[in-house]
């Protein structure tokens, strides 16, 4: 045999890889797509020496990131060629001279069908099958999903990167090592996984067994060594490291002991002590799926066949199908970077498209102040007090009556009643009334500079030109003074100026601690001052503003420049408001004694978190979304606190879950939990039932509301994407619970005629109903048929725990998939570190099989870290094209932001239109 090799098939995954082309023809047409490979191996000093004295040999590639990698040559054993038969087909030739092929006719009936001829293959056990299959299922896509999973470090992208780690763990070594060695215990923090420490320890030990050394520590050369191997980007790599973590007497198999021990190093890198409880449980389920024959072990290629089919697995509790998230950007709408003009254009269209109701509110607002202060300004300047105070009277006067328009004003976002009915009417598209509270706040701002213009300049500009005046300049305006000329210390003294600085100091302080750092407690003061603060300080000092009113009338009626009652127009600008907002207090005070609840049950949760269920008062009628205030006299008086409604309209009760974060809620959670009957009525928060309690001396508990917010809007929308942070998911669940009953509702209700359209409403991935059906029938169906995509995001395990009852409930009454529920846990590392691969997998299994999720206990499939925002937009706007989805958040502000933004950008690049609703209190 020469050195020059004959064309030889080798199959292998096919690839587009424009850089294999060298090294490829076109592929046979054979089923399996096998390529045929030509190469002069021996001319670049490739192959070994025994090819001088065989015939064949077995190539073992690997093909990653554009590059095809040989990773072992192996003669065969020697045998007859099969060549030389020309009866046979190519695929039994092939097959004949490589014994290791044969497994593929037992896994496809059409490649034996081509060779029926092919009759002397040897028999191979079932393990052996597998074994054979999955090495020949082992693709470049399928190794990458793997390597994705066994991340230790970090996902190191260039060299650069994976220098400036190292240097990090230099520097950590130089601070930790002794006398230049650096000890087992130390490891963890010197390369950075101090949180994970048994984990850490583990990977420690596992690449000492390695090197065949049993050492407590090591230089700084076999540190860099050891950094190597866990930083190794190859899939190879990474999996004998995460094999030999297992595999701790080193006999190259994995027993279910290993397993579970893993598991629950695992479980103790990620604080999961639910999943220790059941750890045997989970490891008996991984050795179940690739350990069938009973053997007691599972090996390498047997791990690595689960990784391999980590999607595989997924995918049976993916909601948004492959095929749905493929290719989103289809529904991109074209743009050419280019025309940059066209995309400004296109940009400011969207912004003023998302924002014209805040646009003219604001432009209205600033108007109106702009045209006050010159009115006034006008009018002062004109009058003979100009020729001695100057340009600094008509600017005071001016700032005041901005003042006046802005003190009416501020009063408006907070009368609640008025907003919920205002709600329901035709001005909710036109108004953004979920922007109250900000507008609240914006104008507590102008009201703050106004007050600095207008005290300003009377203090520093006015009254001392007023003071100094002369007798013949202070003779123009002698009568408006009762011809006695003022020192500055009198008009400071006069009722103008002790009702105004009485005002400046209470909404001084009323402002102060009304600003977030001293409304969330984040400034730390001393003991005494400390307990002043809170929300406790803020509800109360906001009621200064109360006193603030009475003093700014007063002020108003005594001027020094105006005489005339047609010239004090300050209760013109207040007199509404400020009835109007007695009003809403005077009914809420009366309505709260009406509403005077009985508790049903009281469930205490964990994560500081309490429901409580009401008996629902007889009238009381709310939407779901909206939210109530809570008071309970035994603990104040004066106190309500805003939650939001977890039952749904239908339900016979009224449920609000509560996290006890104040002083307040703590309280609250002592007081039904030592009072009320606690045997009977502390218990898991399920909410589908009614519990029948004796009434035993509970603490009087009185509601007020409902009160209007922006999840109600819900019912606008054929789409929604559902975002709770931690607690805020409170508002959603009873909006899921709403569609679902709505759904059973109308179909028990509906026609056989209505069902079939409703149907193809479905199937037609929700596009418009037959022009037949009432005009009411649509808008019920709308209602019932909307699609829900629910993403809570915790940080706590324990706090799945909430909504347990809901959520089991949800699934079990959604039988046509119209509620997708999303869980997201923060505290546990994201899928692809390898201290949450297994767990990661353990999850999938056993979801897949028994359809439960391993940490939540619902059908509901828990994810780990945070959501990949941007892909969940995609894939919403791939299924929904040219619908409008309604983008409800209810959490920090820090994550608003962001799903606002990627609202703009995906109705302004594809064809689906999102709508971003932020809750507020």
């Amino acid at each position: 045999m020469t050195s020059s090799w004959s064309s030889f098939p080798i199959p292998i995954p096919t690839s587009n890889n424009p850089r294999l082309s060298p090294f490829t023809t076109p592929p046979l047409p054979d089923p399996h797509d096998h390529l045929l490979l030509h190469h002069d191996l021996s001319s670049q000093g490739m192959l070994p020496i025994f090819l001088n004295h065989q015939d064949f040999v077995e190539v073992t590639l690997e093909v990653e990131d554009h590059s095809v990698l040989v990773r072992s040559i192996s003669p065969l054993p020697a045998s007859s060629d099969p060549l030389d038969d020309s009866s046979l087909s190519i695929t039994a030739r092939i097959r004949n001279k490589f014994p290791w092929l044969r497994s593929a006719s037992s896994r496809a009936s059409t490649a034996s069908s081509l060779d029926r001829d092919d009759t002397a293959a040897a028999p191979i056990s079932a393990r052996d099958a597998r074994r054979l299959n999955a090495q020949l299922q082992r693709t470049r896509s399928r190794a990458q999903a793997a390597l994705r999973g066994l991340r230790f470090i970090s996902k190191t992208t260039n060299a650069s990167d994976a220098n400036e780690l190292w240097q990090r763990v230099q520097s950590r070594f130089h601070s930790l090592a002794q006398a230049g060695l650096l000890a087992r215990d130390d490891f963890a923090e010197c390369i950075g996984m101090v949180d994970s420490k048994e984990f850490a320890l583990r990977i420690f030990d596992a690449l000492a067994r390695r090197k065949g050394l049993r050492i407590s520590k090591i230089n700084m050369e076999e540190l860099h060594e050891f950094w190597l191997k866990i930083s190794d980007q190859s899939f190879d790599a990474r999996l004998q490291i995460f094999f030999d973590m297992a595999d701790s007497n080193e006999d190259g198999r994995i027993t279910r002991e290993e397993v579970q021990e893993l598991i629950l190093l695992s479980a103790s890198a990620n604080n999961l002590s639910k999943l220790k409880e059941r750890a045997e449980e989970y490891a008996s389920l991984i050795m179940e799926e690739l350990d069938p024959e009973n053997l007691g072990y599972i090996e390498l290629w047997q791990l690595e066949t689960l990784l391999l089919q980590r999607d595989t697995y997924m995918n049976y509790s993916r909601p948004l199908s492959t095929a749905t998230s493929v290719g989103w950007s289809q529904n991109l709408s074209s743009f050419n970077p280019k025309y940059i003009i066209k995309s400004a254009t296109t940009t400011f269209n969207s912004v003023i498209f998302q924002n014209w109701q805040r646009i003219w509110i604001l432009f209205l607002w600033g108007s109106t102040m702009a045209a006050l202060f010159t009115w006034k300004f006008l009018q002062y300047k004109n009058k003979a007090a100009f020729g001695i105070m100057g340009y600094c009277l008509p600017t005071a006067k001016g700032a005041a009556e901005t003042l006046k328009l802005n003190m009416a004003l501020i009063l408006l976002p907070v009368c609640r009643n008025t907003l919920t009915w205002l709600r329901s009417t035709a001005a909710r598209s036109v108004v953004p009334f979920d922007d109250n509270i900000n507008f609240h706040k914006l104008i507590a701002c102008f009201i703050a500079i106004g007050i600095a213009v207008h005290g300003g300049v009377h203090l520093a500009c006015d009254f001392p030109r007023l003071a100094n005046s002369s007798a013949e300049e202070f003779e123009v305006i002698s009568s408006d003074f009762h011809n006695k000329k003022p020192s500055f210390k009198e008009l400071l003294m006069s009722v103008e100026g002790v009702t105004g600085i009485a005002m400046v100091i209470l909404m001084g302080i009323s402002f102060t601690l009304a600003t977030r750092r001293f409304r969330r407690n984040v400034v730390r003061l001393p003991w005494l001052f400390n307990r002043l603060a809170g929300f406790n300080a803020f509800w109360y000092s906001h009621h200064l503003l109360g006193f603030v009113y009475l003093l700014l009338l007063v002020h108003g009626t005594f001027l020094f420049l105006a005489h005339n009652w047609t010239q004090k127009t300050t209760w013109v600008y207040i007199s509404f408001p400020l009835l109007l907002y007695l009003g809403e207090r005077s009914l809420r005070a009366c309505r709260s004694e009406y509403y005077s609840v009985e508790i049903l049950k009281v469930s205490v949760l964990p994560g500081n978190v309490f429901s409580l269920v009401m008996l629902k008062p007889r009238g009381f009628k709310y939407i779901s979304g909206q939210y109530i205030f809570l008071q309970c006299p035994s603990i104040s008086q004066f106190e309500w606190h805003p939650f939001s409604i977890t039952s749904a309209p239908g339900d016979e009760y009224l449920s609000v879950h509560i996290r006890t974060v104040g002083d307040w809620t703590r309280e609250l959670k002592r007081v039904f939990t030592d009072h009320v009957n606690s045997r009977p009525l502390l218990g898991r928060a399920k909410l589908g039932h009614l519990v029948n309690m004796e009434r035993k001396s509970q603490p009087r508990l009185l509601v007020d509301g409902p009160y209007g917010a922006p999840a109600q809007d819900y019912q606008n929308y054929d789409v929604l994407l559902l975002v709770g942070l931690g607690i805020g998911a409170t508002p959603f669940v009873s909006i899921l619970k709403d569609l679902l009953n709505n759904s059973r509702t109308n179909e028990d209700q509906q026609t056989p005629a209505e069902s079939t359209t409703e149907t193809s409403r479905s199937e037609d991935s929700f596009g418009s109903v037959n022009t037949s059906t009432p005009s009411g029938k649509r808008k019920l169906q709308s209602r019932t048929q909307a699609q829900a995509y629910f993403y809570w995001v915790t940080r706590e395990a324990s706090s799945l725990e909430w909504f347990k009852g809901v959520m089991d409930e949800v699934a079990e009454m959604d039988k046509k998939g119209q509620i997708e529920l999303h869980n997201y846990l923060t505290s546990v590392y994201e899928e692809s570190d390898a201290r949450s691969t297994l767990i990661t997998m353990v999850q999938a299994l056993n979801h897949a099989k028994h359809g439960v999720d391993i940490l939540s206990g619902t059908r509901a499939r828990t994810h780990f870290a945070r959501p990949e925002w941007k892909e969940v937009f995609g894939r919403i706007a791939s299924k929904h094209a040219y619908k409008t989805v309604g983008v409800f958040y209810c959490g920090m502000p820090m994550l608003a932001k962001q799903l606002s933004t990627l609202s703009q950008q995906f109705t302004l690049k594809t064809t689906t239109r999102f709508e971003f609703h932020k809750e507020y209190f």
